[in-house]
């Protein structure tokens, strides 16, 4: 498909919308990989708030100097590249990671989130920490079993009195 430069350059603008509204951005190769497969990855990555697209790369480049983003590789741009928008960082990076050990054509190329820029294995360090509501779960586990155990041990004086009191009214039966 042909775009002049006015559609271009439209396309680089809304682009640049939406990455400084995501926040964060996934670059990936996905060449080799069947469009059904996509269409599977596009489903796997709605839960996790993020959106897979495939643009050209000029459009992408223009779009991240637009957005106001430094520091990109140009390697990122050289053959096919899709990006993946928003959502959760972990949660995407894991089903990103997830998906190219299932699919070896897609390969995880870098990721730029909170004005950083992670390699293909920070990725995957990033894929091993967990969504954001699986740490806060975790976190609430971890808050709630710190308060029964002093509730316990705030009890245990009282309780042990208790067994003690009654063990003198037994005794004088």
């Amino acid at each position: 498909m042909n775009l002049t430069k006015e559609q271009k350059v439209e396309k680089s603008q809304n682009l640049s919308k939406e990455i400084k509204d995501a926040g964060v951005l996934f670059f990936v190769s996905y060449q080799g990989l069947k469009f059904v497969d996509m269409a599977d990855l596009r489903k796997s990555l709605i839960p996790t708030g993020a959106k897979f697209r495939v643009e050209r790369n000029s459009i992408v480049g223009h779009a991240i100097k637009q957005a106001g983003i430094e520091g990109a590789d140009e390697k990122l741009f050289k053959g096919p590249t899709a990006i993946a928008l928003g959502g959760d960082v972990a949660a995407v990076a894991k089903e990103l990671v997830d998906f190219s050990k299932k699919f070896e054509a897609l390969k995880l190329r870098s990721c730029f989130s909170d004005g950083t820029w992670y390699s293909e294995a920070q990725i995957k360090q990033l894929a091993s920490i967990g969504s954001k509501e699986d740490n806060l779960s975790k976190l609430a586990g971890a808050l709630y079993s710190a308060v029964a155990q002093s509730a316990q041990v705030l009890q245990a004086p009282i309780r042990d009195f208790a067994y003690v009191l009654k063990a003198v009214e037994d005794s004088k039966k």
